[in-house]
């Protein structure tokens, strides 16, 4: 008979969220090793809820052979705290509403998202349906934030670190996403009974994404739709929030609009993307183009349409968060831009196989340097991307990654 095992989600298929994606395809990993239920959020990650989702607190569906309960939550503005605070609280509190409702867990698996939260519903959930408790951090909260500025009230860092802290002493195992991510959690407790704790990359589908040719018709139609033929694309893909600097990259961008042969692509949306629009207007900078969100069908095309793909971190994110977008980007055969810190779980990643070329973050002569070089040895430069398509078949694949937490979950032993 197969385990039982319990997955809060925050967001699962279909909403295109980066850690939805991933544990979508964790989950229909896991399925045939263990009986599976995943908590989440109505279809909500644009901030929109569909009508359908709007009369009950909570429906039940399934997916794959997956039981899916979905949680009702309110609509947010992704600029607006207030909402967005909301729509967390909601997600949370009617989580564990749902969570009475499901039968005793031999594991219950929860992420770091929301924040600090993600980590508190897992606890409970413990509490409530027993079994043995796995925390995946993908991003170390306060200290992402704290890195950034986005909250400066001390009290109130202090507090959320010591319930993450909390939440990570509870758990039977925590597992993190990066090399420098496990620094991190053994500097959190001084080296002094640092939780059980093992490191697995995450990954995007290699067999779903992969290099296509030039002039493949779906290639050909997207650059035509987004006026991107005959020019060398530089794009950043993915979500255009807080943690990537973005507001000063622009800036490094700007000196390179006479340069009508190379366009700077900005695939996606998010909290950041209203600045950066404006820097573009008043700036007139000509040869950067915006381009929503595509279809998870479609990022195949989007992704090959591109000569170079930027992968960045703002500065001291190093160890907090490791970015998803380079495994898309390896996936394809693409080179790297890389902002990255020295010793992050990404530049290591870069730096093993030789998939791009890399720069400290904050460091803007240094990233206009790399641009230009870019640029002067573009044909060069399109060979480093083959070998992120090697490596990440060698090493950096779903069924290895799949495989790895299916191991972790199973060894999981309570302390």
């Amino acid at each position: 008979m197969k385990k039982k095992l319990l997955i809060y989600a925050h967001y699962f298929y279909p909403d295109v969220a980066s850690t939805g994606q991933i544990l979508t395809e964790l989950a229909d990993g896991l399925k045939d090793t263990f009986d599976i239920t995943v908590i989440c959020v109505v279809p909500s990650y644009s901030g929109v809820v569909d009508e359908k989702y709007k009369s009950k607190r909570i429906y039940n569906e399934e997916y794959n052979g997956i039981k899916v309960v979905r949680v009702r939550v309110p609509e947010f503005e992704k600029g607006n705290k207030i909402s967005r605070i909301k729509n967390l609280l909601a997600y949370f509190f009617n989580s564990l509403i749902a969570t009475f409702k499901i039968k005793k867990q031999d594991y219950i698996f929860t992420i770091s998202q929301p924040p600090i939260l993600g980590g508190v519903i897992g606890v409970i959930g413990k509490w409530i349906k027993g079994g043995k408790l796995i925390y995946n951090i993908q991003d170390f909260n306060p200290e992402q934030t704290m890195a950034v500025g986005y909250v400066k009230n001390k009290p109130l860092l202090n507090l959320v670190m010591a319930v993450d802290k909390f939440s990570c002493k509870v758990s039977d195992k925590v597992i993190v996403v990066g090399r420098d991510m496990q620094e991190t959690l053994k500097n959190r407790f001084n080296n002094k009974k640092v939780p059980t704790n093992s490191f697995i990359n995450n990954w995007i589908n290699e067999n779903e994404i992969y290099p296509l040719k030039e002039n493949h018709p779906k290639i050909i139609s997207f650059k035509e739709k987004y006026n991107l033929q005959d020019k060398f694309v530089i794009m950043y893909s993915g979500n255009i929030g807080l943690y990537y600097d973005l507001e000063n990259i622009i800036k490094v961008i700007g000196n390179f609009k006479d340069n009508t042969d190379v366009i700077f692509a900005f695939v996606g949306d998010g909290t950041v993307k209203s600045k950066i629009e404006e820097y573009v207007l008043s700036n007139k900078l000509d040869n950067v183009t915006f381009i929503p969100y595509q279809d998870k069908a479609d990022l195949i095309y989007s992704l090959n349409a591109a000569d170079v793909h930027w992968v960045v971190n703002a500065k001291g994110i190093k160890g907090v968060s490791v970015p998803s977008k380079l495994y898309g980007v390896m996936a394809v055969g693409k080179p790297v831009l890389g902002v990255l810190d020295k010793g992050s779980e990404a530049r290591l990643i870069v730096e093993e196989c030789n998939c791009g070329i890399c720069v400290e973050p904050g460091d803007y002569e240094g990233i206009k340097n790399k641009i230009t070089n870019i640029i002067e040895n573009k044909e060069k430069i399109k060979l480093l991307g083959e070998k992120g398509r090697i490596y990440l078949e060698n090493n950096l694949t779903k069924d290895v990654s799949i495989n790895k937490y299916k191991e972790e979950i199973l060894l999981t032993n309570t302390r």
